[in-house]
């Protein structure tokens, strides 16, 4: 889903780390990564893994139009445990900490863009 890029120093997201901590992380979203993984096997008809790159881009491209929720949820899976890796977040040059409790400077920037969502009114109702 991920690849490695020697450009940019960084691992794949089937770095054995990277993996490793994905496997750790699913919680909630075990049973639906099983569900991603048999329907991967089953558009593959056989191992997904086993087909060539060109065969397995067509299989993911037939899931995700197939299955978008399913996959939404796998890739969310992935992005999470592969930018919390240290050597891709030093890659983007950020600091090797949690984002909390001392978040990070946000250069202040043109808050008319935020005109529209306030115009659209409340979206949510109270708790």
């Amino acid at each position: 889903m991920i690849p490695p890029s020697a450009a940019h120093g960084v691992p794949g997201a089937d770095d054995d780390a990277i993996f490793a901590d994905i496997a750790a992380s699913l919680d909630r979203d075990f049973d639906s990564v099983r569900q991603s993984i048999r329907q991967l096997d089953a558009l593959a008809g056989g191992a997904f893994a086993d087909r060539t790159a060109d065969e397995r881009q067509a299989i993911v491209q037939q899931f995700r139009d197939r299955y978008p929720a399913l996959a939404a949820v796998l890739v969310a899976v992935v992005v999470r445990c592969y930018y919390r890796d240290d050597r891709v977040m030093r890659s983007l040059r950020m600091e090797l900490r949690p984002p909390f409790p001392l978040g990070f400077e946000v250069e202040n920037g043109d808050w008319s863009l935020l005109d529209p969502v306030r115009a659209r009114g409340k979206i949510y109702r109270d708790a």
